[in-house]
């Protein structure tokens, strides 16, 4: 049954590279998307960038990028993430960057931030998404990185939409998006958009 019966709709998304992995090797904190993997998301700041660089997320992005990231995002009143995008991120400097409470997943919620951070720590994927939509009200609820979370909810049935970016670059190594996933899903494609830094296409997740 859709989570639109619920509440409103969950959209999932990630980039991966086009052998899909969503880091590069070695990924952790400061160097959140591996070695090589800021490539991934050149689409994200504009154009090329390192872990040293200054850098302002969605400053520079193409109208194309600009396209898809608005329509993906139309409508979210919360955020999911895994605890490792949290710590790669380095906890954006302590300050939720997203629209709405962002649900962090993690078995660490005694790391829970003051809430005005617009951060919830939360245990256990149900528990999680419960939380995210509660936060959301009506809206939707947008889970991001990692691919194990992106995993979770695709196998939990409760993903609308799933975007996947595709940039153009093989890593070779590192976190794969699928890895160890084994459900049968049919999609519908949504829509599709690229730029010289990555293909977008949105799917509805069909049931």
């Amino acid at each position: 049954m859709s989570s639109t019966a619920e509440r409103g709709p969950v959209k999932a998304a990630i980039t991966v590279s086009l052998d899909g992995y969503v880091t590069g090797p070695d990924d952790h904190a400061g160097q959140g998307l591996g070695v090589g993997g800021e490539r991934l998301h050149y689409w994200v700041m504009g154009g090329p960038w390192t872990y040293e660089s200054e850098r302002e997320p969605g400053a520079g992005m193409s109208d194309e990028d600009r396209a898809y990231f608005d329509t993906l995002l139309a409508g979210t009143g919360a955020g999911l993430c895994g605890r490792g995008m949290y710590d790669s991120a380095g906890g954006w400097g302590g300050r939720n960057p997203f629209q709405g409470t962002l649900v962090v997943l993690t078995h660490r919620t005694a790391d829970q931030p003051d809430p005005s951070s617009g951060f919830l720590m939360v245990d256990g994927f149900d528990e999680a998404l419960a939380a995210a939509r509660r936060a959301a009200g009506d809206g939707a609820v947008a889970i991001g990185g990692g691919a194990d979370v992106i995993r979770q909810a695709l196998t939990a049935g409760v993903v609308d939409e799933l975007g996947v970016t595709t940039a153009p670059v093989v890593l070779g190594r590192g976190k794969r998006l699928f890895e160890g996933f084994d459900r049968d899903l049919d999609l519908k494609i949504l829509s599709v958009h690229h730029s010289p830094y990555a293909v977008h296409v949105r799917y509805a997740v069909l049931r």
